[in-house]
């Protein structure tokens, strides 16, 4: 028996108003560490969360990519209602990928990604959120804490045409910083969602393999948020494939139960949409709908709490 639609819960979620944060990342052009770009794209996001009313730090540290590149890296950590000792931790990494390493003209492998959609549409929900929990008066907060993370350096993984030795874990190198710090520092969370390519027109959103293996019930209690809204067409329960991902890092290194919501299908070639890591990944490739289905989803998942 299909679940009754529910009346959402919480604020109302605007995927226009996320469409436009997705827009103003990509203005800056691709998230590239050691950029200028890069650099400029942190200071928005510094100045936009602290006016939305979180308290935020920028956690910089200097990372090395698989070939040696030390890498000027900052994660960006933005508290909401940090009195609440019970917190949710919502990420998303905001860097783009430095090539094209699986576009369809070999002359563009060595060029950088605009990253709209793998990157800059998990942010741009996350971000209405920000925007959101900043206009919640005191009896409408919701009961727990808020920490939104933006991760850095997650796109800077060996690429396909590298001839050097493998390195382990080159992806995620900002969440892996992250997890060890918040880990050292005794940080907790009751769970944490990850949104990873978030803005296609035609998204699927299955149940990732580590999302299951380390937070089946977060995996459940998202699920059936969707599923009360009526997005079983976009959340559909049941099992996808194994994506390598930040939300990885959080459980291993962290401990704290991590899941991934991201466009994968195992049926499709590289599991991913056609345009993943090509010059492709462009604005007209959001859609305010996906976006809005998302962001309503975490909306409900956070204030029923």
């Amino acid at each position: 028996m299909e679940p009754q639609p529910i009346t959402q819960v919480g604020p109302v979620f605007s995927g226009d108003s996320a469409w436009q944060f997705v827009k103003q990342q990509t203005l800056f052009g691709p998230r590239v560490p050691n950029t200028a770009a890069h650099k400029a794209c942190k200071e928005y996001f510094i100045k936009t969360l602290t006016r939305f009313g979180a308290t935020v730090t920028a956690q910089n540290a200097t990372l090395t990519a698989f070939d040696g590149t030390k890498l000027d890296a900052t994660n960006i950590i933005a508290a909401f209602f940090p009195e609440k000792s019970n917190r949710i931790l919502l990420c998303a990494h905001w860097d783009s990928r430095p090539w094209a390493d699986y576009d369809p003209d070999p002359a563009n492998h060595k060029q950088p990604v605009m990253g709209a959609n793998d990157g800059a549409s998990g942010v741009g929900v996350l971000l209405e959120i920000a925007r959101l929990l900043g206009q919640v008066n005191n009896g409408e907060q919701p009961n727990v804490g808020i920490d939104i993370v933006l991760f850095d350096a997650e796109d800077y993984g060996t690429p396909t045409w590298y001839e050097g030795r493998p390195v382990e874990d080159s992806w995620g190198l900002g969440s892996q910083y992250w997890a060890k710090q918040a880990k050292a520092s005794g940080y907790k969370a009751k769970y944490g969602i990850l949104l990873d390519m978030v803005g296609d027109a035609n998204p699927l959103f299955l149940w990732e393999h580590y999302s299951l293996q380390y937070a089946q019930s977060v995996v459940g209690k998202v699920w059936s948020a969707a599923a009360s809204l009526g997005y079983n067409n976009l959340f559909q329960p049941r099992r996808g494939g194994a994506v390598t991902d930040d939300h990885i890092f959080v459980n291993r290194l962290a401990g704290i139960p991590c899941i991934d919501i991201i466009d994968y299908n195992p049926t499709r070639i590289n599991g991913f949409v056609d345009y993943w890591h090509t010059l492709y990944d462009t604005l007209d490739k959001i859609d305010p709908r996906t976006l809005q289905v998302v962001g309503t989803t975490l909306v409900n998942v956070l204030f029923s709490e």
